[in-house]
């Protein structure tokens, strides 16, 4: 997605969270408009089916499959290796691409850990292709709108008009929950009871707010972990007081 936003594909997009705040302030190409999701995503841990790994407390220094670099895969890496007490400084990162790749490389080297959003995983779990060993939530909130500075700043009204839409859409969608899930379930040959949860646990942001206050956990760990400089602040992220203005915030 920050590939596409930096390569001209795409003017807007819903990120992670803490992959927004890390591409805004390494690339500086857009800002965080609004907290899309304010519920954490939980991520699950996994390795190949025919791992040795038992438990995590077994693993001594891991070796992460990821996406990408800045990627949810690579940054929560971090957040498990706190949680862990692995130093975060000898671990390394195999570079899979996407899903797919991840399923190939565990083939190869099962013993190699993998995160992932646990209800896409969940098929690949139930039918013996990856063992899994827990789960991490974002202990913020998970997803983040971002539009490129140049849209913003052309289309100031549009895209406070396009916020206040989607945030009243996200509304209608939580409330008809039944007609919802069966939309997913069918979309995304899930189970209806899968996604039940899934929906149950999922809470949108309907309020249009600034999302400053929302994003101080995030990047409060990825300076801690040194993955943002210190120097960077939240309001350079977000559109200015003008664009809250707009949106009569």
């Amino acid at each position: 997605m920050v590939k596409a936003l930096a390569e001209n594909q795409i003017d807007i997009g819903v990120l992670l969270t803490e992959g927004a705040l890390k591409a805004a302030a390494d690339k500086g190409i857009f800002k965080i408009v609004q907290v899309y999701v304010n519920s954490p995503l939980y991520w699950g841990i996994y390795t190949g089916i025919n791992s040795t790994v038992s438990t995590l407390d077994s693993i001594q220094k891991p070796v992460f499959c990821i996406s990408r670099m800045g990627s949810g895969s690579h940054l929560m890496a971090y957040l498990l290796c706190k949680e862990q007490g692995w130093n975060s400084q000898d671990i390394d990162f195999v570079e899979v691409g996407n899903f797919s790749g991840a399923l190939k490389e565990l083939n190869s080297n099962p013993n190699y850990l993998f995160l992932w959003e646990r209800f896409m995983t969940k098929p690949y779990v139930d039918s013996g292709s990856l063992k899994k060993l827990g789960e991490i939530p974002t202990p913020w909130a998970s997803f983040s709108i971002v539009v490129k500075n140049e849209i913003l700043e052309k289309y100031e009204d549009e895209m406070a008009l396009f916020i206040q839409l989607l945030s009243d859409y996200t509304y209608k969608f939580k409330q008809n929950t039944l007609e919802s899930i069966d939309y997913i379930s069918s979309y995304f040959d899930f189970s209806v009871n899968d996604m039940k949860e899934w929906i149950i646990s999922t809470d949108w942001n309907y309020v249009l707010d600034r999302p400053q206050p929302k994003l101080i956990k995030a990047l409060d760990f990825l300076q801690e972990m040194n993955l943002v400089s210190k120097e960077v602040e939240l309001n350079q992220l977000c559109p200015d007081t003008h664009f809250w203005t707009k949106c009569a915030i």
